[in-house]
């Protein structure tokens, strides 16, 4: 492969893939795999920009470090200071897969040379940047008992808390730390929470509790089941977590439009760095709004119910005790399907896809843009498939069935991408609707709805941050000044700032 992004994307892609497989608690979970592929391709990318003058007419992402030692007019290789890079960060990120970084980078017979250590200097300095962000563990985090508040799924009770204080992590690349509105939940927009709900009870249900819904109520098609499955990657066992599949839906896009060296390099760099501010902002949200799962809501929706339960003894006709969803896939393991163990809103999924997928668009200047409400159809998939490795021919169900290999295909383009992989996870049972986006009178995404200036759910939230991550890029350095917040976890069930947003509507 000549193009050394690509070749390095799908070294970062397979280490990604290689790390959940081994469980070798290496960038494990959406948020740090988000993080390791920024620190990858923004070490790739100003290793290009700085090696090639390219700065002339790209904006790098950072300074030049001290120890890069380039001096004025000095004649470098950008593909070695890519190389270099790409390999510095990959050791750092996934020590355990060292032999085969080397192996690679071994492979292309790059001798020490200043080209070289321009790329390490510059993966060390970014690395470095990083060194205080926040792990992936609880931290202080401890569930709450009040209705609509985020507890571990009934089915999995041991499941623990993902990544609670790592939305409080310096960002990327935005500038702001966009906010959103307060979900419908109970007590709060009732009529909007009500209808999301009756749609997950019927659409997200596990297959052998159908005959529990009441009449009228549609069960999911096959091919809303298929498109749940399609965008999961949540087993992550020989596949990895979401970001990696939206890298593969951006390496097809760029192989097949024939990018330069250059396009590339800014592409994957401006794509992963709003993925990484994507992770951060998601989870930010999802604990400052701390909102409980369908499988909660549904199973507790009578006030009879949960930790808080008051005394009745006639259920409202929406809450079954015994509902559970199909679930996220455990593709490759024999085990039950579960739900994600981190609060609902926003969808992880619907922030990460929306991020990445604009981004593209916005590269490639199509499609509208949130901001000034014209975002829609683009054609960057025109006449394209996409197979999910969900749904490959080779990944076995939880049953140890091998799946079906899909191709698919996006007559809307990307938007189209942005759009089923949010409401997908309805089709799963693991997320609300409002978690991607709302509902407008005819039932089509409405982006434009706000609360106190703010939107609903993950879409909006990723395209907001890669329009802005996208401006920024046109001013030298884009690395974002927007540091890490300093927002201490209560012992009541989330983060201070999230009774406080209760406390105030």
């Amino acid at each position: 492969m000549s193009d050394t992004i690509l070749l390095w994307n799908a070294a970062a892609l397979d280490a990604n893939r290689t790390s959940h497989t081994l469980e070798q608690g290496e960038q494990m979970g959406p948020p740090l795999s988000a993080r390791a592929l920024a620190i990858t391709h923004l070490a790739m990318y100003d290793a290009f920009v700085h090696a090639s003058g390219a700065a002339t007419t790209l904006q790098p992402y950072g300074p030049l470090p001290a120890a890069a030692g380039v001096t004025s007019g000095q004649s470098l290789d950008p593909s070695a200071a890519i190389s270099a890079a790409a390999h510095r960060a990959l050791i750092c990120l996934y020590p355990s897969q060292r032999a085969r970084f080397d192996d690679l980078r071994g492979s292309l017979n790059l001798p020490d040379s200043a080209s070289t250590q321009l790329g390490e200097a510059v993966a060390d300095a970014l690395y470095a940047q990083r060194a205080r962000d926040p792990r992936s563990d609880a931290g202080a985090y401890a569930p709450g008992t009040r209705r609509g508040c985020h507890r571990p799924d009934p089915d999995h009770p041991d499941q623990g808390f993902h990544a609670a204080e790592y939305g409080h992590a310096a960002l990327f690349a935005a500038g702001q730390r966009f906010e959103l509105a307060r979900p419908p939940s109970p007590g709060h927009r009732e009529a909007e929470y009500v209808q999301a709900l009756r749609q997950v009870r019927a659409k997200g249900i596990r297959p052998d509790l159908t005959a529990t819904l009441p009449a009228g109520n549609a069960p999911r098609t096959t091919d809303e089941t298929l498109m749940g499955v399609y965008w999961a990657y949540d087993g992550a066992h020989r596949l990895g977590t979401p970001p990696r599949l939206y890298n593969q839906i951006v390496r097809q896009i760029a192989v097949q439009r024939q990018n330069t060296l250059e396009q590339n390099a800014r592409l994957f760099a401006l794509v992963n760095a709003a993925l990484a501010d994507a992770g951060i902002l998601a989870w930010r949200e999802k604990y400052r709004h701390d909102l409980w799962r369908p499988v909660l809501g549904v199973r507790e929706h009578d006030p009879s119910m949960g930790p808080d339960a008051q005394g009745g003894n006639t259920l409202d006709p929406l809450c079954d005790p015994d509902w559970l969803p199909l679930g996220a896939p455990a593709t490759n393991r024999t085990a039950k399907n579960f739900t994600p163990n981190f609060p609902a809103y926003p969808s992880g999924h619907a922030t990460f896809g929306a991020a990445a997928l604009h981004m593209v668009r916005l590269f490639y200047g199509v499609g509208g843009q949130l901001k000034d409400g014209s975002a829609g159809p683009d054609d960057l998939f025109s006449g394209q498939s996409f197979v999910s490795e969900e749904c490959n021919g080779v990944n076995r169900d939880h049953t140890g069935a091998v799946r079906a290999r899909h191709a698919r295909s996006f007559p809307d383009g990307l938007w189209g991408m942005i759009r089923e992989n949010g409401l997908s996870r309805v089709f799963l049972g693991v997320h609300w609707v409002f978690d991607a986006f709302m509902l407008d009178g005819k039932g089509h995404p409405d982006l434009q709805q706000h609360e106190d200036g703010k939107p609903f759910g993950g879409v909006p939230l990723g395209m907001q941050i890669a329009e802005d991550i996208f401006t920024r890029s046109g001013a030298a350095p884009w690395r974002s000044p927007v540091q890490a917040e300093s927002v201490p976890m209560s012992s009541s069930g989330a983060a201070t700032y999230t009774s406080q947003l209760h406390r105030s509507s």
